[in-house]
């Protein structure tokens, strides 16, 4: 997060598309920047907007919310992190919401995509269980691949090894609209 962060212009835009409950959006408003929650689920957003009222959250999946008149209002957006919710986005349908990021972005927006990864095959994606709904494992290079054809160029990548409390790979996958 903090190499993200330090990517940015203080006082950007930062959407944190699937933000859940808000934490890590709160977060990075701490930090200067202009936060704009958005999130799928009605349970979570409530929780949030309980916890963090002052704060912006938006009911949206994982595609721009471009029609969203906060967004909108809001100016340019410099970032879009997507902390382990691209993961519950079917496969197919990833390009789309990448190309949706690109249409509504200037160059040099940046991107963070955190996600549970593919590492021991030569598989693209391969769904895994999940306690909270449908989810995919992705390799890194294959999703930034995509990134890539949707006119983000890969900046740079960490992969963490899985331990006794993650079971996967977590991946953190930095890129820049071209």
């Amino acid at each position: 997060m903090d190499a993200f962060a330090d990517a940015l212009p203080r006082g950007g835009t930062i959407l944190d598309l699937g933000c859940g409950t808000g934490h890590v959006t709160v977060e990075l408003a701490f930090r200067g920047f202009n936060t704009l929650g958005v999130d799928p689920s009605a349970r979570m957003l409530e929780i949030a907007r309980k916890r963090y009222p002052q704060r912006t959250w938006i009911a949206g999946d994982a595609h721009f919310p471009a029609a969203d008149p906060v967004v909108r209002a809001a100016g340019p957006v410099s970032g879009i992190l997507a902390r382990f919710s691209l993961i519950h986005v079917p496969p197919g349908q990833v390009p789309a919401v990448l190309q949706s990021w690109a249409a509504h972005t200037e160059p040099g927006c940046q991107v963070l995509l955190v996600f549970q990864g593919l590492l021991e095959s030569r598989q693209d994606v391969e769904e895994f269980p999940h306690a909270v709904a449908r989810a995919w494992r992705w390799n890194p290079s294959s999703l930034a691949q995509a990134l890539d054809a949707a006119g983000f160029a890969e900046t740079w990548r960490v992969i963490v090894c899985p331990d006794e409390d993650h079971e996967y790979p977590e991946c953190h996958l930095s890129a820049v609209r071209r």
